[in-house]
C-alpha cells in the first residue's frame, strides 16, 4: 500500500507521522530502509527537508505474521478492549523472544490471550509500546492495532503518560523527596550496562520516601523520560542503589528475594476515547517490607 502526501518544508519523518497512523520512530525506520520517495527518488534520511510541494511517497511493506508462538501462559489481564490491553507483568519473565529466550515471554503470553495486537513492534514484539526489564514486574500498555500503537507511542515520547514505581533501596534517604537529573548512555567501561555519562540523553527521576527501615527505604519514583535501566542508574548513582540489582548494586547490600523494582501506576489518555485512564498494581513486596 502507498500512501502520498504533499511536504510543507518539515523533516520527512515529522510529515509521515503527522497523521498519527505511524509513530515518528517507525516513519524514521521506514525512511532507511528504502520505502520512501520525495518526486520519485528514493530518501533514506528521516532528516530531509522536502521543498513545500514537493510529493513525497511512502511504500508501506506488509506486516508479516508474528513469528513469535502463542502460548498459554497465565497472564494477569487488568483491562483490554478493541484498541489496547493492560497486562500486569510478572517478576522473572522476558518481554519479547530474543537470542536466549525463544519462548516464554510476555509476547507469547499476548499473542495466546489477546485476539489481535499491532505489527509496529515488529515480528518478534508486536503490541510492544514500551518494556519491563525482566526482573522488573508491574503494568505494561499493550496495543491492538497500528493506528493505536502509533497514538500511544507518541504520548510516550510526548511525556505525557504518568508512570510511578515503587523501589526498596539501600540505606535511608537524607530528604524527604528529590529528583535527579542526569544523563544516561551505554558504559564506557562496560557494554552490558548503562551508565551516568555527559554525553548521554538527558534523563530525569523524582522520588518520595513512603517508608523507612533501619537499612533500605520503600520509595515512590516518578520517571519523566523512559531510558535503560534508568531507575537503576540514577538510584545507584547517588549512593542508593535498588535491592536485589546483580548489575548495578554491589555485594555487601543487604539480600533480596528478588529485584525490589515494581511498575505501580500507569496513566494515559485513550487514543480512541480521550479518556484519561489509570490503573495500578498492587506492589509484590511492599507488605513484606513492612
Amino acid at each position: 500500500m502507498t500512501r502520498e502526501y504533499t511536504s510543507d518544508g518539515s523533516r520527512l519523518d515529522v510529515l509521515l507521522s503527522r497523521d498519527g497512523e505511524i509513530s515518528r520512530s517507525r516513519a524514521a525506520q521506514l525512511i532507511r530502509e528504502g520505502c520512501v520517495t520525495v518526486n520519485g527518488k528514493t530518501e533514506e534520511k528521516a532528516a530531509c527537508k522536502p521543498d513545500a510541494g514537493a510529493i513525497v511517497a511512502l511504500a508501506m511493506p506488509e506486516v508479516r505474521p508474528a513469528k513469535a508462538e502463542a502460548q498459554d501462559i497465565p497472564l494477569e489481564i487488568l483491562y483490554q478492549d478493541q484498541h489496547l490491553a493492560v497486562v500486569v507483568k510478572p517478576c522473572g519473565m522476558v518481554v519479547h523472544p530474543a537470542a536466549g529466550n525463544d519462548d516464554g515471554t510476555l509476547v507469547n503470553a499476548l499473542l495466546y490471550h489477546l485476539d489481535s495486537l499491532s505489527g509496529i513492534g515488529g515480528e518478534m514484539r508486536p503490541g510492544i509500546v514500551h518494556r519491563l526489564d525482566k526482573d522488573t514486574s508491574g503494568l505494561m500498555l499493550v496495543a491492538k492495532d497500528d493506528k493505536t500503537h502509533a497514538a500511544l507511542s507518541a504520548q510516550l515520547s510526548a511525556r505525557q503518560m504518568e508512570k510511578h514505581y515503587r523501589a526498596v533501596v539501600l540505606g535511608k534517604m537524607k530528604e524527604e523527596s528529590g529528583e535527579i537529573e542526569k544523563p544516561i548512555g551505554r558504559s564506557k567501561n562496560d557494554r552490558k550496562k548503562m551508565a551516568v555519562e555527559p554525553d548521554g540523553r538527558w534523563a530525569k527521576t523524582e522520588w518520595r520516601v513512603l517508608r523507612e527501615y533501619s537499612d533500605r527505604t520503600l520509595l515512590d519514583v516518578h520517571i519523566i523520560t523512559g531510558r535503560t535501566h534508568q531507575i537503576r542508574v540514577h538510584m545507584a548513582s547517588i549512593g542508593h542503589p535498588v535491592l536485589g540489582d546483580a548489575l548495578y548494586g554491589h555485594r555487601h547490600m543487604p539480600s533480596a528475594p528478588r529485584l525490589m523494582l515494581h511498575a505501580y501506576s500507569l496513566a494515559f489518555t485513550h487514543p480512541a476515547t480521550g479518556e484519561r485512564m489509570r490503573f495500578t498494581a498492587p506492589c509484590p513486596f511492599c507488605e513484606d517490607e513492612a
